[in-house]
Parts: structure tokens; sequence; C-alpha cells
């Protein structure tokens, strides 16, 4: 059992849930009874009320599943708002989209399945064990050895099972995430003939993905073999003597046969909770996914160190890997950048420059080594008030479905208009702005259709002016920009990064010549650094 899966059921539901399950292990024994009077007196009048305690038990049947199906569909919208609210701080876009999409609905079959017959479990078996005390004390001491049979096995196989749903849904969230992402770089790709190498790597995944899944099918049917042969061998060994006392006029025939119908009614809830557990293994190994971005993300602040403004960075030995990839993204990297520096980093795509920056914003975790703010690891620091001190600024900046003013106010929701207006002519933003039909006021579609590029781009600058954080990082702010507007982009970030420590990806001499250190990466180590010189930089 998973007390945090069963945790995530309100109470109320679990109450009629247990309810619903009495009233069914009720109507089984009553069931059995009105069958064995009538086959052993073969008197016909009792089957008008067998009929009505079959519909009944039908009725509670699907009234328990319609009560799990809405119990599910509530933790998952909880599940999803709470998700939501840590989207923008995750850098495994497509991995995280899996997971709050198809990952969240695995859920289904553990909280609509796994969870109301866990209630049924333990509900059902020990009323009907009392009532075959009552009806023959022989079956019910047979009954109460063979019946933890059940259970032990399920968990010698549930645990197999575990570690093959595991190992499946990993898989499965890899496979998610990258081709959301090679789906959204699509035209990059098919600008540099990268299609087919990524064709190549979503096959490869896909592959290993659906041999995991094979893996723990066949756990799943070895499952319920093992549960069905212990479960038949239970019953027979009630059934053997049962017939042998029968023959010998020592049981009456009526009890016989209902010990015989209700001895299967007691093995089948835990029969039937070792399918459902296997049918929602995969929503538990979610479910720990969830737990594990929710216990990090909101992780009490008490107890960590406040980051001071102009605080010195450091990287000492860090090397991080991605999970599926053979090199790391940086190896052993030291790098130090003192306060009030404006630092810029170069070299070839793919070399590590943009895990730098997710390094720095707390999105991704070294394997090794350590990030230092003014001495103290990041990881000790609280995250909320070091990214407060972080001004952001992507290569491809997210503008979200809602107004020009909405949109340059996202790190400070309740600024003046005044300074929005102000962040915005600093950013070069305010003649496209003011040229829009509504001013600020313009609403966008999502992720800014409708501008170009370089607009988008500025309108993310003004985000970051009008945020006035101490500190700085930049994706490439330049990238596949015009010449007009790289020359206001070029202006905004001087603008941005004056009087501010700042980290910047870059290429463009244009923008170098904003920084007063550059170094280079290449396959994730630092190779050079030294002052910037025009010369240098052409």
């Amino acid at each position: 059992m998973n007390p945090r899966l069963v945790g995530l059921v309100p109470r109320r539901t679990l109450v009629a849930l247990a309810v619903l399950a009495a009233g069914r292990a009720v109507l089984v024994i009553a069931q059995a009874w009105l069958l064995a009077e009538t086959i052993a007196r073969l008197d016909p009048s009792p089957l008008p009320w067998l009929g009505l305690v079959v519909a009944a038990r039908a009725l509670l049947t699907w009234t328990g599943d319609q009560l799990g199906r809405r119990g599910a569909e509530t933790v998952k919208h909880r599940m999803r708002d709470r998700l939501a609210e840590h989207a923008a701080a995750r850098s495994d876009g497509g991995a995280f989209a899996t997971l709050v999409g198809s990952g969240l609905d695995a859920l289904d079959a553990s909280l609509s399945g796994y969870v109301p017959q866990l209630v049924l479990a333990a509900v059902v078996p020990p009323l009907v064990l009392v009532r075959l005390f009552a009806a023959d004390p022989l079956t019910g001491v047979i009954v109460s050895v063979t019946l933890p049979l059940v259970p032990v096995f399920g968990v010698l196989i549930g645990l197999h099972t575990r570690d093959a749903t595991r190992t499946q849904w990993a898989r499965l969230h890899r496979l998610g995430g990258h081709f959301r992402d090679v789906i959204a770089g699509l035209s990059t790709l098919r600008a540099f003939d990268r299609t087919g190498h990524q064709a190549g790597v979503v096959r490869r995944m896909a592959n290993e993905h659906r041999a995991a899944t094979m893996r723990a099918l066949r756990v799943a049917f070895l499952s319920g073999f093992v549960l069905e042969l212990v479960g038949s061998l239970s019953v027979a060994l009630v059934a053997v003597p049962v017939g042998l006392r029968l023959l010998d006029g020592r049981l009456s025939l009526t009890t016989a046969l209902l010990v015989l119908l209700l001895t299967p009614e007691a093995f089948g809830p835990l029969r039937a909770l070792g399918t459902r557990f296997h049918a929602g293994a995969e929503g538990m190994a979610v479910l720990e996914q969830v737990r594990d971005i929710l216990d990090t993300e909101r992780r009490p602040a008490a107890g960590r160190t406040a980051p001071r403004p102009g605080a010195e960075i450091r990287l000492v030995d860090v090397t991080v890997t991605f999970p599926g990839r053979d090199r790391p993204a940086l190896d052993h990297l030291s790098l130090t950048v003192r306060p009030g520096e404006k630092l810029a980093v170069v070299g070839p795509s793919g070399a590590g420059k943009s895990t730098l920056l997710h390094l720095l914003l707390g999105f991704v975790t070294p394997d090794t080594g350590r990030v230092l703010i003014d001495g103290t690891d990041l990881r000790d620091l609280d995250l909320e008030a070091w990214r407060r001190r972080l001004a952001w600024v992507p290569q491809h900046p997210h503008l979200f479905a809602g107004s020009i003013l909405d949109n340059i106010r996202l790190g400070v929701p309740g600024a003046a208009l005044a300074d929005v207006r102000s962040a915005a002519s600093a950013a070069c933003a305010l003649d496209f702005v003011t040229a829009s039909p509504r001013g600020l006021d313009t609403v966008l579609a999502e992720n800014g259709t409708g501008l170009s590029a370089g607009q988008r781009q500025r309108v993310a600058l003004a985000r970051a002016l009008l945020r006035d954080a101490p500190i700085a990082l930049l994706d490439e702010p330049t990238a596949r920009l015009d010449l007009a507007s790289e020359r206001d982009v070029v202006t905004a970030t001087g603008r941005l990064l004056h009087g501010r420590t700042a980290v910047l990806v870059a290429h463009r001499p244009a923008i170098l010549a904003t920084a007063d250190r550059v170094v280079r990466i290449e396959d994730g180590r630092l190779h050079e650094s030294g002052i910037l010189r025009t010369e240098a930089v052409a």
C-alpha cells in the first residue's frame, strides 16, 4: 500500500467507499445464502430476492466506480494546478509537459481502480471470513491460514513490478519530453539538416520504451498467473474437505454450498487488488516524481541564507550530465564572476553555454562540484530569494497570451504604468508599442505571434529592466536578428547591464563589446579567458 496515494483521496470519499464496501460484503453473503437455499431445497421462492440482491450489488459496484473516477479527476485537477505554478521554473519543458499531460492521466488506474479496490480488500474478506467461521469453523481456519498467501505473493512480485514500471515511466518521460522539444525546434533542425539524426534518436528512445514496457507486461502477466494459482489452490483446500464431509453426512448441503460460494468471494478482492496494483503501477511512479517536484519547489526557506545583491558567483569543478547523454554538458568547469563584472561566454553550439545559465538560475543541479554565491552553496540558499535578484532574458523569450503591459509586468505585477513606459523606452520598445492599435493594452497571441523576433526580444528586455535586479543573465539576445533590430537590442542590453553583474552568452561582436571579460567554453570545458579587446573579438 502507498500511504501517499491513499492520502491524496479526500477523507469523505474514502469513508463513502468503505460504507459501499461493507454494503457489498453484506450483499455477497446474502447472495450466497439465498443461492445455497434455492439449490439445496429446490425451492424457487428465494429467486426474486436473489435478483434484488444481485441488482443492489451491481448498483453499489457502479456507485463505487463513479466515486473513484470523480475522486481521480479532483486529485488530477489539483495536481495540475500545483504543478502549473512551477512550470515557468522548469528547464526540462518537454519532459515536464509529458508529466503534466499523459503522466498525470496515468494516475487514473491508481486513483479510480487501485484505491477503491484497496478499500474493498480491507473490508470484504474480514466480513466474509466471519460468516465462514459461523457456518463452518474448519473452513474458517483454512481460509484464515491461506488468505494471507495472496498479499504475500503479491508484495513479492509487486517489488519487481515497481522497478520495471519505474524504468518504463522514465523511458516514456524522456521520450515524450525529447519528442516535444524536437517538434518545437523542427525549423532549426531542418535549417541545419539535423532532422535525420534526431529521427534516429527518437527511434532509439522509442525502442527503449517498448522494451521496458514489454518487461513490465511480462512481470504483470506472471503476477496474474501466480495470484490466480494461489487463489485456486486455496479454494481447492477448502473444497476437498467440504466434499468429503458432505459425503460422510457430517455437513449439510446448504452449509456446504454456502461455504463453497463464499470462499472465492473472500479471495476475490485480494486477487483483484493485485491486478489493479499492476495496472496502476505507472501512476505510482508518476506520483513519486510529482511529489519530488512539489517537495523540492516548496522546500521551506527557514534556515536558508538570503543572497546579497552584489554577490560574487563562483563555480568550483562543476560537472553536469543530462540523462541519455554520453558526454557531460559541463565538464569540471571552474569560473568566477566578480561583483559588477560583465562576463561574456562564447563557444560553439552545444558547448554548454546555456547549461551554465540554467545552473545559475537553479534550474539544473550539478552532479559534482559546487555553485557558490559569496561562498555559500546555491543549494543552501533560498532559491526564490535568489531568483528575485536575477533578470533573465532567454534566447527565445516567451510572451504569454495577454496585453503587452501584462507581459512587461510579468516579474513585477504591481509596477506603476510610468515605470513600465520607462522600461519599454529603455528597451527601445516604446516606438512599436505606441504604434500598436491599443498601445500597451494591445493583446498578444500566445508566444507573441504577430511581433517580430527583435520586437519580442525588446519586450523581454523591458521585462528585465522593469525587474531592476542586480544580476542579469542573457542567452544570445541578438541571435537571428537583422542589423536594425540588433542595433536596438544592443542599445537596450547596454542599458540593462549598466551597474549590474552580468553573464551573457553571445557571438556577435556588437554584444560582446558590452562585456568586461570573455571566456570560451568548448565541450563543456573552459578553454580561455581574458579582458575583451575589439581585435580579439573580430
